[in-house]
């Protein structure tokens, strides 16, 4: 994620956009723990007061940030699934390298998006729902249409296809970042990895 311009944003009235940003990148800095909204404010040159008028605690501040994230993602698979030179397989392909190299490159942010910090302890607001849900949704209407190709297996639930697909990169996802696998040279490996046992055994 790209630093902020802060006085630039500030004077432009975008604080609150300013505040996500910057948060995020504190964030990826120093963890979910690392991050306050006196800190923010610190960081930013605002007083304390005017981060409340955007946010009402830091749950309220996480979710704007796991939104971001969610926001960037979406607009990488779109790009990816409106792509009309790519095949099918080739967007399967691109879906599944792009989704654990947005994944590791933005560690402390997808742990925000898909962690327990949020999502089990029921802290979402229905911002981020509005806009998490839909992600999984598009995820599941590509599922759909890959099967109708014939790339992955027909006869399978789309739902429980889209859930295993996305549970399967997760996994990669999770041994990565968490330090369990740490050769990521190997990441293109096993990506190709994935979309031969999901795309290729489909063919035989």
């Amino acid at each position: 994620m790209k630093p902020v311009n802060k006085k630039t944003a500030y004077h432009h009235g975008d604080l609150r956009s300013s505040l996500v940003e910057t948060g995020a990148e504190m964030i990826e800095e120093a963890g979910i723990e690392g991050l306050s909204l006196r800190k923010l404010a610190e960081r930013i040159g605002v007083s304390r007061t005017a981060t409340y008028h955007h946010f009402k605690n830091k749950n309220d501040l996480l979710c704007a940030i796991a939104a971001l994230g969610f926001i960037q993602w979406t607009s990488i698979s779109n790009a990816i699934f409106d792509d009309n030179e790519l095949s099918g397989e080739e967007k399967f392909r691109q879906f599944v390298h792009q989704y654990i190299t947005f994944a590791t490159e933005n560690a402390s942010i997808y742990e925000l998006m898909f962690g327990k910090t949020i999502w089990k302890k029921n802290n979402s607001d229905q911002a981020l729902r509005d806009i998490a849900y839909p992600s999984f949704n598009y995820q599941l209407e590509m599922t759909k249409t890959w099967q109708q190709q014939g790339l992955l297996i027909e006869d399978e639930n789309s739902l429980r296809l889209a859930q295993v697909t996305w549970g399967t990169l997760h996994g990669i996802v999770r041994l990565l970042i968490d330090g369990i696998y740490l050769d990521t040279s190997h990441i293109d490996e096993m990506c190709e990895c994935v979309v031969k046992v999901f795309i290729h055994q489909q063919k035989l």
